[in-house]
């Protein structure tokens, strides 16, 4: 496997809204989790692409970085934060066509996950429904259920300090590939003149029609899937709950979506046993079982989601949207989280798309929309565990559980620029495909890099995005409430003071439920003048609305 070295350059612009202590420590250990993991369990092609991105993302922000893995791409790159403004923030001119029309004012999203593990065997399945308001009013259901099947596998050692307390450590890690698929559901049928008023009107159709949607899923369990008389009447019950005002009952957005992800942690512990020496008078170990605390966990992500739109202001067209996140989560007591995200969304004619694909032809695409995003908090928290052995044999059964709570902040950036020419459009596509000098392998341009003077050795994606970019930023506080419990048989083999572990079977389920709100002052850069920086001005389409609780 090819190593991944990240090499510092020049810094040719400064860093910007860099991330705290925390953020840095946690990134730390996601980087360390998954760089032991990916030597064990990732095939070499994937894993020469996922530790070019964790190269990428980790040092995002310190200045010119490249991540080469030896395998070609990499190359001279900057990511720096963006972070809030400078000082009052001057009015945007009147008309500026490089104002976005809306923002993200708000999002309830509620996940599920479980997990079943059959020996190294992992499968799990999950589903993720958002509700989004906008500050044109609009709101959006979007409801996404997703499988995965992977590896997973642990070793654990004993700590030498400790040896006499039983004190040991453990790191798991887990590979797996997924798919899914879903819908979206846009409200907008309330139209009073007045954003804010719509807005109140369509969230509570949005929410009815989730209510429905959630009521007649649970018709299919009466009777055990009985389509008789009692599932009919639960269906009958469910459509009567239904807005005055509802969308068409297929979903405005289909949404199919694949992933790969990689998982790690590292987890504390202390063993029990009874007797001397921990023996029996006969000799035997008498091992009774063992307690945990998790210390740390880290997952990578490769996301590819495709939306087909059939309704509504997108109408006939296809998005693909590639995804690449970091997320890192700490504390046993206190609890820790750090996320970073990169996204590039590009979007085509639906019918010119397909025809393309049949006919082995170029693609045009028609827009491109590149968002990063920097998430850190704490709460308060607990992730526990305990154990217990079968005497006299390797087996061991777990239990494990916990809850808490942390807040977070988030910043996005977005840089959006409409491809309304021949030039353009093969530009990005070339970029996207990684042909030429500045292909997609190489670091993100930021948004606020972006609205920086590109430099003599910027490429013609920077240029593009200087030029004719819609840029924005934002900040949102969020909320995350979250429980797990799990259960597990499991096995293992000792070595001197290491163990290699498995589970026969175990189950986990994880559930958590994310609210964010806009903070802050929304801001978005207006056109280049001069060639020097596009200034940052307030966002007034963002702020004609507030977001209802």
């Amino acid at each position: 496997m090819n190593g991944t070295q990240c090499v510092r350059g020049s810094g040719r612009r400064r860093d910007r809204g860099q991330g705290g202590v925390e953020y840095v420590a946690l990134i730390g250990v996601v980087a360390a989790i998954v760089g032991a993991i990916l030597a064990l369990t990732v095939p070499d092609d994937t894993s020469v692409a996922l530790k070019d991105a964790v190269c990428r993302i980790v040092n995002a922000g310190d200045g010119d970085q490249s991540c080469d893995s030896g395998d070609g791409g990499g190359g001279d790159g900057d990511e720096g934060d963006g972070g809030g403004g400078d000082g009052d923030i001057p009015d945007a001119p009147p008309g500026d066509p490089f104002q976005p029309a809306k923002c993200l004012l708000a999002q309830d999203q509620t996940k599920t996950t479980v997990v079943v593990d059959i020996v190294f065997i992992e499968i799990s399945g999950s589903e993720t429904v958002k509700l989004q308001q906008w500050s044109d009013g609009t709101v959006t259901l979007e409801r996404v259920g997703e499988g995965s099947i992977g590896v997973k596998g642990s070793i654990s050692a004993g700590i030498p300090g400790l040896k006499d307390w039983g004190g040991s450590a453990s790191l798991s890690g887990s590979y797996k590939n997924g798919s899914g698929s879903g819908g979206q559901w846009m409200f907008n049928g309330n139209k009073t003149g007045d954003p804010q008023k719509d807005l109140e009107l369509n969230l509570a159709d949005a929410k009815k029609f989730a209510a429905y949607l959630k009521q007649n899923d649970s018709c299919r369990y009466q009777s055990g899937y009985n389509p008789g008389a009692n599932m009919g009447a639960c269906q009958s019950s469910a459509a009567s709950n239904k807005p005055a005002l509802e969308p068409e009952l297929a979903p405005d957005v289909d949404i199919t979506k694949t992933s790969t992800s990689v998982a790690g942690g590292v987890s504390f512990g202390k063993s029990f046993t009874k007797g001397k020496g921990g023996k029996d008078k006969d000799g035997k170990p008498t091992d009774l079982g063992s307690i945990s605390g998790e210390f740390g966990t880290g997952t990578m992500t490769e996301d590819v989601v495709v939306m087909r739109a059939n309704t509504g202001p997108d109408a006939g067209k296809i998005t693909f949207i590639y995804t690449f996140s970091v997320d890192a989560k700490g504390g046993e007591l206190a609890q820790g989280k750090a996320t970073r995200m990169q996204q590039v969304a590009v979007t085509y004619d639906a019918k010119t798309f397909d025809q393309e694909e049949k006919d082995g032809k170029e693609h045009r695409p028609e827009k491109l929309v590149i968002t990063t995003s920097q998430e850190n908090g704490e709460g308060a928290g607990v992730q526990v565990g305990a154990g217990a052995n079968v005497p006299g044999t390797p087996v061991t059964i777990d239990v494990g559980g916990g809850g808490g709570t942390i807040n977070s902040k988030i910043h996005t950036e977005s840089a959006e620029v409409v491809l309304d020419n021949d030039g353009d459009s093969k530009l990005v596509e070339d970029w996207l495909r990684g042909r030429g000098d500045f292909p997609a392998s190489d670091a993100l341009p930021t948004p606020s890099d972006a609205a920086e003077a590109p430099g003599d050795d910027a490429g013609p994606l920077e240029r593009l995005l200087y030029n004719k970019g819609k840029l924005s930023r934002l900040d949102y506080n969020a909320n995350t409430d979250w429980w797990n419990a799990s259960l597990g048989i499991g096995f293992g083999i000792s070595a001197g003071q290491v163990t290699a572990g498995f589970k026969l079977f175990g189950i986990d389920i994880t559930h958590e439920e994310k609210n964010q709100t806009i903070t802050g002052d929304p801001t978005y850069a207006t056109g280049p003048k001069n060639g020097g920086a596009r200034p940052w001005v307030e966002w007034k389409n963002c702020t004609q609305t507030t977001p209802i609780a």
